[in-house]
């Protein structure tokens, strides 16, 4: 295991989600449902698969794309759905 790479992914990811809307769930449903345990479960149990979904994806076409167009590829798509969600289409 390479201690460098883990230590800068889970900086990456921590910055990254840091006051994200997954948060704001978070927030919403411990105080709704008053159970943050419950909450805490569902939501590290969520997040643990859709990371172990997006690691497999990423080993996958990682054998098959440069890393520059899989960067390049993510960022439009970024702004491509951000600029739906500004027009209020998605």
């Amino acid at each position: 295991m390479d201690m460098k790479i883990v230590i800068a992914t889970f900086t990456a990811v921590f910055f990254a989600e840091m006051a994200d809307k997954t948060q704001l769930v978070g927030i919403g449903m411990a105080s709704k449902s008053l159970k943050p345990w419950s909450v805490y479960l569902g939501s590290v149990g969520a997040y643990a698969i859709v990371t172990a979904i997006s690691v497999l994806l990423g080993t996958i076409l990682g054998g098959y794309l440069k890393p520059e167009y899989l960067r390049y590829g993510g960022a439009i798509l970024f702004i491509v759905l951000g600029v739906l969600m500004f027009l209020d289409k998605l």
